[in-house]
């Protein structure tokens, strides 16, 4: 077995035995840091304590060092951790004494659960890390097509050369990962997605908005943290899913993102029912079908191109992306499970480049695009072993989708995080009409008389209520809500109180009261007809489609419907 130990001047690997005495192991480690035998004491922890002593005739094993473990070695003279000691691990990682370099795969594939992929960030550490201190490393971007401003021949298909001729590519599995960890801050963000499914048996689409915080768990780890998520127009049946344009997309990032949020992935589920009595569903998802379709890996791939990751080691200022997939489908158990994913920067050229298709009745397998007169696309090959042991190359045609897919952890903490309120009575999420479940100043109305907690903000921090307030027909407040917005963002109940009297929110409440349902403390920003509301108490609401409209008129200038 390997043996780290670090000291002041780095980390040293030692090979052992597990029957290997402490003294012949010392020794071992004498010889290599070129100490006298009592020029240093070696420890198993690093604040001195678990000191392993030449006298001790006990085993390795009996001292329960492991294939892996970091000992730490401080020379003769040194009264604790030295400050040294300490730099030489680097930020970010002193805290749970890991490895001075966060990329050793000895350390990651010994974490409990082992680390398949290295972070991105220990992925540049690795590649600085030499003598020139990555002077000369540059994460260049795979391209499939053809390199323009080549004079020396006629155009595709008439002509190419090696100059202008795109690479080969050779598959490989994608030794790290841009997103560690995929965190749902709490159930609740989960279940109201789920329920959509629970009711129609029909699958479900959505972006999950959130940030990206440090994976303490993985050196130098990235985790995706998910607020919210929005479900934008689609259809969906049984085994489909198909989005529709959403007029309203760019409005929801820029509310998001005034909410201190990005748009950090996407979601859908894959689920069907087993049995309804006992609450169970079927495991189709796994090592003998697959995990993500071909199909899916391209969806991912082309929301990946739309969300790249900046990084300053790339020529064009980009590299691969943060953007997550997470699927909802079931687990070995027969229960609902969340499995995170997101596709290699292999398939994200793929994809951008138009070079792969889904396999129509294999969704297991991709097929690379062969040239044709419009477009020329590079030979894309993957290795695998034969019947008798030997690696070869394959063609990509057809192609394993495997090994395009890079498996995200997906988890939910022990203690739940609340970037917004929880009700029992939450208010409509958008574009779930089929299920009779509308956004609209009935609905509001009848959100805000059954939440009447005297902390307004409380009642306000919802996710799908503010993404209404901004996006209604009726009075859309993208204009004034910024101090709302902050409000919840920095769970500022004065600022939160300092919005609610403004005059907006005394006609939003007017016109909830025009739909029939009585909010309470209404009186105490103005009750109907007074002065805060004059102008609103002119108008009349139309009972059909809720429109604002003009005093005096008999018929809905939206709707055309006569005034009730």
């Amino acid at each position: 077995m390997i043996i780290r130990v670090q000291s002041p001047d780095g980390v040293k690997r030692i090979t052992a035995t597990k029957r290997e005495t402490a003294a012949a192991f010392l020794k071992k480690v004498a010889k290599e840091f070129g100490f006298q035998n009592n020029g240093f004491s070696v420890y198993i922890n690093r604040n001195k304590t678990g000191e392993i002593t030449a006298s001790s005739t006990k085993s390795l094993s009996l001292l329960k060092i492991q294939h892996g473990d970091l000992l730490f070695l401080f020379p003769s003279g040194l009264a604790g951790p030295s400050s040294e000691m300490e730099t030489s691990a680097p930020p970010g990682l002193k805290a749970c004494g890991a490895p001075s370099v966060p990329f050793d795969e000895d350390y990651l594939n010994h974490l409990e659960p082992p680390v398949k992929h290295m972070s991105f960030h220990a992925y540049i550490r690795k590649l600085t890390g030499g003598a020139d201190k990555g002077k000369f490393v540059a994460l260049e971007n795979i391209s499939c097509k053809i390199k323009s401003g080549c004079e020396g021949h006629l155009p595709w298909p008439n002509g190419i050369c090696t100059k202008c001729q795109p690479s080969a590519i050779t598959l490989n599995r994608q030794k790290y990962r841009h997103v560690d960890n995929i965190m749902f801050e709490n159930h609740t963000v989960a279940d109201r997605f789920l329920d959509f499914w629970r009711k129609t048996g029909n699958q479900h689409f959505g972006y999950l908005y959130g940030r990206y915080t440090e994976h303490k768990d993985i050196p130098l780890g990235i985790r995706a943290e998910v607020a919210a998520i929005y479900e934008p127009p689609q259809i969906g049946t049984q085994n489909s899913l198909e989005l529709l344009e959403d007029p309203k997309a760019e409005v929801v990032d820029e509310i998001a993102a005034k909410l201190g949020l990005r748009k950090v992935g996407w979601i859908f589920t894959d689920l069907v029912s087993e049995d309804t009595r006992k609450g169970t569903v079927r495991y189709s998802r796994n090592k003998d079908t697959y995990f993500l379709s071909s199909e899916e890996c391209i969806t991912a791939g082309d929301f990946q191109n739309k969300h790249p990751n900046i990084c300053r080691l790339s020529p064009d200022g980009h590299f691969g992306s943060k953007f997550v997939t997470a699927v909802a489908t079931g687990g070995p158990d027969n229960q609902v499970h969340f499995e995170g994913y997101q596709v290699s920067n292999q398939c994200m050229a793929l994809v951008r480049d138009e070079c792969l298709l889904p396999c129509k009745d294999a969704p297991e397998l991709g097929y690379a695009k062969e040239s044709s007169s419009e477009q020329y696309v590079p030979d894309v090959f993957y290795k695998d072993i034969d019947k008798f042991g030997n690696e070869i190359t394959q063609l990509a045609r057809p192609l394993p989708v495997e090994y395009l897919i890079i498996d995200i952890t997906t988890t939910f903490p022990k203690d739940p995080v609340y970037t917004f309120s929880i009700s029992q009575n939450p208010f409509p999420i958008e574009n779930r009409d089929v299920l009779g479940e509308t956004q609209d100043f009935h609905s509001l109305a009848t959100y805000l008389s059954q939440n009447t907690s005297s902390v307004f903000l409380d009642t306000i921090s919802d996710f799908h209520l503010l993404l209404f307030l901004v996006t209604n027909e009726v009075m859309p407040l993208q204009d004034s809500i910024s101090l709302l917005l902050e409000a919840v963002r920095t769970r500022n109940e004065e600022l939160a109180q300092t919005w609610k009297k403004s005059e907006q929110w005394a006609t939003i409440e007017q016109l909830c009261s025009t739909v029939g349902v009585q909010l309470p403390g209404l009186h105490e920003y103005g009750a109907v007809g007074g002065p805060t509301h004059a102008a609103a108490a002119a108008m009349w609401a139309c009972q059909h489609c809720t429109f604002m409209n003009q005093p005096g008129t008999g018929h809905c200038e939206m709707c055309s419907l006569p005034r009730t």
